[in-house]
């Protein structure tokens, strides 16, 4: 699409009762994110109340129809998705105004392939709009959704504001409050006080707000809304809290109190106890027996689990040892979820596996041909492994000439656990009791008994591998080295989901692979590249961290290394800033190593921080060369099996990331965000 175009929905695809809207950008430092967030216009082109503003402190609409999803990584960044459940949409509602912004002096400059994308209830992606030059905007309207003759439209806009969140809420009639000494009440319910500067009055850059009532789809997207009025009936405005654009802090839960309990050989009764566990398929069973109930139960997380699959907000059932008709004998999954919204059902079949059992693909293929038939609208199946971009789990065919097309999504139990732990610690379901239940089921993810532990096994093909690698036997286009590499995405996207479940942020893997590269043909090089060098690496994205966490496993010599590089300050002394760094390392490790980043990237100084506290000049460069930045890194020796044990790789890579984290990352400061004068100076790493 071009800026200012428009198309209608039902043009497009059948299946648009449900979309996803994806919003994605690029990083050329890889540390650039934005919020995402979205008005319901009503038709004088404001909201109807503070209650129309989605963003990260309001994330889900009461009714369904709105609901910001987690974030996803791609090749090159991550995209931001929103759910819109188009049934659902009150009357009065015009418009939905998608927007994303950024905070702390960032602006969307800084970002490139800014986009938006558009994906029926299938996944199929249906339209995509590039957004031109962002300028030194920190905020943008990326497009909107809008009724027209009973119909859904999508409109490309592409405008800017220089004001970001609070000025573009402000322009659609919403009251924001950034007041750090005021806790307030958001529209999400009470929220802590937190950090954030007085909002001001949204001006926006280029093309004026397109809020306007619903306009000729061939007039200029420029009229001026009229005023919103919220007065009662003598005309005196209503007192009301305010929503606030600052991020909402979640406090961690308090300290449990002292257990009544003789000794510690006393155990606390469980509500989803895992001793009488014997076989796989008692495992299978209970697993998913406990899931579904708990997503009923507790309604935030049954929605944020299913929200993902496209599934509207609604009722939740489930169900367990469902016997299906198919062909001469029954099929029975393992699971069933439906959900009634305004009268219609959405149904998806569940395929569980526990341990290290794969799934099966006649089996997937069977629940596939059930669902399409009895008109259901996905099959979901879970189990330890994790699914990578491009690279399906299980072989199934779908068939395409359906009318009722059937989607196949894939869950791991790490990303049961991970949502589990976010809104335990970070974000709050709002009720003692349903967060009791999340604990209970968090308890029993991790207990070993489960068998839902998630990625726990490099593989058959790690031995030799790592064995060929040693002895410099390993040629290129071994296929073993492939199964490798692709176990060890897995891993670093497991270990993304548990490192931000413990920190309550985002971290994503950040891949440094030209946009448009097929995953395929990346993990062949990679794969080519291991055989030659012998060694694994990946980077991790932090939310507010300095810099990207790289993990490298050398397996020549055994040894991980985690890092982070990240630029030297723009202004002050070089000794200044080798004093301060030193400050912040305080409490970290002795045995750190601390590298300064000269200009023309020959080797600067280095040293571990016991030999540099002494002395902080000694992290100078002779001869006055310039400084560009400075680089940490910490080396633990890994462990060679390809299990999950004590002595495992995937438990080394795990505890090394941990620890650098804790000891090492906690305690950097972000720096503040560069301005650039232009796109050829962005620094590609």
């Amino acid at each position: 699409m071009t800026k200012g175009s428009n198309t209608a929905l039902s043009a497009l695809s059948e299946n648009t009762d449900s979309v996803i809207v994806s919003l994605g950008w690029s990083s050329p430092a890889g540390d650039g994110d934005a919020d995402v967030s979205v008005l319901l216009v009503g038709p004088y082109g404001k909201v109807r109340s503070d209650a129309d503003f989605y963003f990260y402190n309001n994330p889900v609409a009461a009714d369904g129809s709105v609901q910001l999803l987690d974030k996803t990584p791609t090749e090159d960044g991550n995209e931001d998705r929103i759910g819109f459940d188009l049934t659902a949409v009150p009357p009065e509602v015009d418009r939905m105004v998608v927007a994303a912004s950024r905070y702390e002096g960032a602006h969307f400059g800084e970002l490139d392939d800014l986009r938006v994308t558009l994906s029926d209830a299938v996944g199929e992606t249906l339209l995509r709009f590039a957004v031109g030059d962002a300028g030194t905007v920190s905020a943008i309207i990326f497009g909107e959704l809008y009724r027209r003759d009973g119909d859904w439209k999508f409109r490309a806009v592409g405008q800017g504001y220089d004001s970001g969140l609070a000025g573009l809420a402000t322009d659609f009639g919403v009251d924001v409050d950034d007041d750090a000494e005021t806790a307030v009440e958001d529209v999400a319910g009470p929220v802590a006080a937190a950090t954030g500067e007085p909002a001001a009055n949204g001006q926006p850059v280029g093309v004026p707000a397109v809020a306007a009532p619903e306009p000729d789809p061939a007039a200029p997207l420029d009229a001026v809304p009229a005023p919103r009025r919220s007065a009662d009936e003598t005309g005196a405005r209503k007192p009301a809290a305010r929503p606030r654009t600052a991020k909402k802090k979640a406090a961690l839960p308090g300290t449990p109190p002292k257990s009544l309990a003789e000794n510690d050989s006393w155990k606390p009764a469980r509500l989803f106890p895992v001793s009488a566990l014997k076989s796989d398929r008692d495992r299978e069973m209970r697993a998913t027996s406990v899931l579904l109930s708990v997503m009923t139960q507790v309604p935030r997380f049954g929605r944020r689990l299913t929200a993902a699959f496209g599934a509207p907000s609604g009722r939740m059932e489930t169900f367990t040892e469902v016997s299906l008709p198919h062909g001469d004998t029954p099929r029975r999954p393992d699971g069933v979820i439906r959900i009634e919204r305004a009268g219609k059902l959405w149904t998806a079949l569940v395929e569980t596996k526990t341990n290290g059992n794969a799934l099966k693909a006649d089996q997937v293929q069977a629940y596939m041909d059930i669902a399409a038939r009895r008109g259901y609208e996905a099959v979901i199946t879970l189990s330890n492994d994790v699914a990578l971009e491009g690279s399906p789990l299980v072989d199934v065919r779908i068939d395409r000439r359906r009318k009722h097309q059937v989607a196949l999504w894939h869950l791991s139990w790490a990303e049961v656990a991970h949502q589990a732990q976010m809104l335990i610690r970070h974000e709050g379901v709002g009720n003692a009791a349903q967060t009791w239940l999340l604990q209970e089921l968090l308890h029993y993810l991790q207990h070993e008994n489960s068998g839902c532990h998630g990625f726990q096994n490099m593989g058959s093909a790690w031995v030799p591998v790592r064995n060929g690698i040693s002895d410099e036997t390993l040629c290129q286009g071994d296929p073993r080295a492939l199964e490798v590499v692709e176990s060890w995405e897995r891993l670093v996207r497991q270990v993304c989901l548990r490192l931000g479940g413990e920190l309550g942020q985002k971290v994503l893997p950040a891949q440094r692979a030209r946009r448009g590269t097929d995953p395929g043909a990346r993990r062949v090089q990679l794969a080519d590249r291991l055989c030659v060098e012998g060694r694994l690496q990946a980077e991790l994205r932090v939310e507010q961290a300095p810099g990207l966490l790289t993990i490298g496993a050398d397996l020549r010599t055994g040894r991980l290394r985690t890092s982070i590089e990240f630029p030297a300050p723009e202004q002050g002394y070089p000794l200044t800033w080798a004093k301060r760094l030193l400050r912040q390392l305080a409490e970290a490790p002795a045995d750190l190593h601390v590298e300064t980043l000269v200009e023309g990237g020959t080797g600067g100084p280095r040293g571990t921080l016991e030999r540099l506290r002494p002395e902080p000049a000694d992290m100078l460069p002779k001869g006055g060369t310039p400084i560009t930045g400075f680089r940490l890194s910490l080396f633990k020796n890994m462990g060679n099996s390809r299990g999950n044990a004590e002595s495992s790789f995937i438990r080394s890579v795990d505890d090394a990331v941990h620890r650098f984290y804790s000891t090492v990352m906690v305690h950097l400061d972000a720096p503040p965000a560069r301005r650039r004068t232009g796109a050829r100076e962005r620094a590609r790493v």
